[in-house]
């Protein structure tokens, strides 16, 4: 009987410890898979953290681009205001002109009847130096009137001159800061990938304004990817090689990703 009882003694003891050890294996594989997971919770936080810095820089560039693009509409407002203000100016400078031609053709109408009177005066030869010497001093102020009037008509025409270039310059350049703005708003689209060579083709080209200088962001969902450079310009698309390190983690460009200009074009 004591025999009995001592071999059911080991056997409890037996189980007792195989349970002990499948119960320790267990823990250790539940802690191992506690560790895994957070280490995992780790980099799924550091990777949140980079694409919110990411984030951050993506809103602070938008916000100095819309600075810069509300400077530039508040200067083509001021040229525009100038614009009106030398048109206005034009104008006033026009109408001085037609008035000093108004008054250049009546002192004209006066001297001619002053020389068809003249001719009808019966003057005797006592009297003839005197009215010689009135003559010429009639005709020296008529002279002097008319040396007035015509540098008067020469000044307002200059003006008008330098108005009508003035305006023509602020012209060329408002369309020029236009064209300056069209270029800061462009977006194209990536039409293809080599990922092996590693660069992609892009569908805007010579003809939107890209130069071998040009640099360009790829962006997904609002998000950047990457940086390209373009290394092939044709006119209506573009070769650019990717910025490698410039490759957000775990992002590979597609075809349908979004590209614009990194620098915006300045006046």
């Amino acid at each position: 009987m004591k025999a009995i009882f001592y071999v059911l003694a080991l056997l409890v003891t037996i189980g007792a410890a195989y349970f002990s050890y499948d119960s320790l294996g267990k823990f250790k594989a539940q802690q191992e898979q506690k560790l895994a997971t957070i280490d995992a919770n780790k980099a799924k936080t550091k990777e949140g953290d980079d694409k919110n810095d990411e984030l951050t820089k993506e809103l602070a560039a938008l916000d100095e681009a819309n600075k810069k693009k509300d400077e530039l509409e508040a200067s083509i407002d001021t040229l525009k205001s100038k614009e009106r203000t030398l048109v206005s100016d034009t104008k006033k400078v026009e109408a001085t002109l037609e008035e000093q031609k108004v008054k250049f053709a009546q002192l004209e109408e006066i001297r001619a009847k002053a020389m068809e009177t003249l001719k009808g005066v019966d003057v005797s030869l006592e009297d003839l130096p005197a009215e010689v010497v009135k003559m010429e001093e009639d005709k020296k102020a008529k002279t002097k009137a008319l040396a007035e009037v015509q540098a008067l008509v020469e000044a307002a025409q200059k003006n008008v001159e330098a108005n009508q270039a003035e305006i023509a310059r602020l012209g060329d350049r408002d369309a020029s800061r236009n064209s300056r703005m069209r270029r800061n708003a462009m977006e194209s689209v990536v039409t293809a990938v080599n990922e092996d060579w590693g660069f992609v083709i892009i569908g805007a080209g010579s003809n939107t304004g890209f130069t071998p200088q040009t640099k360009l962001l790829v962006k997904r969902d609002g998000r950047l990817i990457a940086e390209v450079q373009p290394s092939a310009i044709e006119p209506s698309q573009t070769i650019a090689e990717i910025d490698r390190e410039t490759v957000a983690a775990g992002a590979r460009i597609q075809p349908g990703d979004r590209v614009i200009l990194a620098n915006p074009a300045t006046n």
